[in-house]
């Protein structure tokens, strides 16, 4: 009868706190050291969320590991969605959406060469309606790296491998986001690395690995997915755009029989390509309404060049509030230049082999500040002495595409209850919105959501169409290639709206 005897009251009440404040403490586990405290640049009282930023190795052998800079929601990080955002290349760091499209601040030039810029918090951050994790991948790509360089020669599906390796360690180190709802999300290049990614998700999951992800769907904003349909897409585009005129595309149609990428002749084909690259020659790819710099001379093409023509200057002029960089060649698939399987050229390699003009720079903001001693410190990422200064896009890699077309992963994604979203700047002339259009319809999805406008503030913002199996393609007018850069209000709206289940 001793065993039955009760605690005090105020005994108990104590108990209870105690494995109250337990179970509290064991829901918020993130790792030792990985909570950022400060950012140098912003003077704000303290961040707008918590962040978290660190390493997770993924192959113990040759040390890889990969860099993450997480975001946790404004509004309920409890319960808001986590979203994985991954930047494409092959090659480019996803610190890029962080910086320069929908991260938490807006980054103002410090004014001077080298000196720190200013960040302002951003209004449109992605941050306000779910929690963001900026993943640097492969190993080799921004701050991610491996103390085996031979782990640099990687490919589609080995990145997918490793990523979801990450996924599945990251989640251990933060089991409490693992009851939200889980999207990958991404651009360009990432229209590879989405699917594939996503495609391991599924597997594990059905496998039974351990933490169970709570996979919900994925977004491609004007992502590379198939050699056909996405080098198939300029001409028509072109010529929607009024930017050949009726006679050339019906010869290049006419000639080619709509196939304007692999065609073998050396005939009438080639000589109609060869006369529509030659009239959209002078345009900026990422976005046909930007001004873009024809100099001959590369060497004046630096951003130490103060003589640097206005017209080089006023590149990728954005409805930001702070546009900070220009239009470059090295942050989307080059004109014509559709991906095949192999190995995957280097940007650097690109640039020189398409002889372009428009040379791969004006990152300055980024690369000052996260090549800062006290940012790399404060973002808990290993110094430039270690591993190398940060560039946008790398040349370390020796890269494949060994995925294939990215179509049959839509199709056994969406075909499982996956939500999917394909938006596209309507002026990106790099991945036409053409191509994303043709492959959505090509899925063979009955359409619930006939095409119409979507509003923001009573503005046409863009088109869109919802097909079954919860497949949504959007524009976005005036867009070009980086469209929560170039769009930032009205990549909000579009995201937020998604994310809720709710029509754009």
């Amino acid at each position: 009868m001793a065993c039955s005897a009760s605690a005090p009251p105020g005994r108990a009440a104590a108990a209870a706190l105690l494995l109250l404040a337990s179970i509290v403490c064991c829901c918020r586990s993130a790792p030792p050291g990985a909570l950022v405290t400060h950012l140098p640049g912003f003077d704000g009282a303290q961040l707008p969320s918590k962040h978290y930023a660190g390493y997770v190795t993924v192959n113990e052998t040759v040390g890889s590991r990969l860099y993450y800079y997480l975001v946790e929601s404004e509004r309920d990080p409890a319960r808001d969605p986590v979203v994985l955002w991954l930047n494409g290349g092959p090659g480019c760091s996803s610190l890029d959406g962080f910086v320069y499209e929908h991260g938490p601040f807006n980054f103002e030039s410090g004014g001077s060469a080298g000196s720190l810029p200013n960040l302002h918090l951003n209004p449109y951050s992605w941050s306000k309606v779910s929690s963001v994790i900026y993943l640097d991948s492969p190993s080799g790509v921004g701050l991610s790296y491996s103390k085996n360089v031979s782990y640099y020669e990687t490919g589609d599906l080995k990145t997918a491998s490793d990523s979801h390796t990450f996924l599945l360690k990251w989640f251990q180190l933060y089991p409490e986001f693992l009851k939200n709802p889980f999207y990958i999300a991404g651009e360009s290049y990432a229209g590879v690395y989405i699917p594939t990614l996503a495609n391991e998700v599924v597997k594990g999951i059905h496998k039974g690995d351990n933490p169970v992800i709570n996979f919900k769907g994925y977004m491609v904003g004007n992502g590379v997915c198939d050699s056909a349909f996405d080098g198939n897409a300029l001409v028509p585009f072109a010529h929607g755009m009024g930017l050949i005129s009726d006679d050339i595309y019906k010869q290049a149609n006419t000639a080619c029989q709509g196939n304007y990428w692999n065609y073998s002749d050396s005939g009438e084909c080639t000589e109609a390509v060869s006369k529509v690259d030659t009239v959209i020659s002078g345009l900026n790819i990422y976005d046909i309404l930007e001004p873009c710099y024809h100099g001959t001379n590369t060497k004046e093409v630096n951003s130490q060049n103060n003589r640097m023509p206005q017209s080089f200057k006023d590149l990728g002029v954005t409805s930001r509030p702070l546009p900070v960089r220009t239009r470059m060649i090295g942050r989307a698939w080059p004109l014509r230049a559709p991906v095949r399987d192999g190995r995957v050229p280097s940007w650097q390699e690109l640039a020189a082999g398409t002889g372009s003009s428009v040379m791969c720079m004006s990152d300055e903001v980024a690369t000052t500040w996260l090549n800062n001693d006290s940012v790399r410190s404060a973002i808990h990422a290993e110094p430039v002495s270690s591993i190398g200064p940060w560039i946008l896009c790398t040349d370390k890699l020796i890269y494949h595409h060994d995925a294939g077309s990215m179509i049959i992963h839509h199709k056994n994604l969406t075909s499982q209850g996956y939500r999917a979203l394909i938006y596209s700047g309507d002026h990106d002339m790099c991945v036409p919105y053409t191509g994303s259009l043709a492959w959505t319809t090509s899925l063979g999805y009955g359409v619930i959501d006939s095409w119409r406008a979507w509003f923001v503030n009573e503005q046409v913002s863009g088109y869109t169409q919802g097909y079954e199996n919860g497949l949504t393609f959007a524009t976005i007018k005036g867009s070009g290639h980086t469209v929560p850069e170039y769009k930032p209000q009205e990549a909000f709206a579009f995201y937020s709206r998604w994310l809720a289940g709710s029509k754009l």
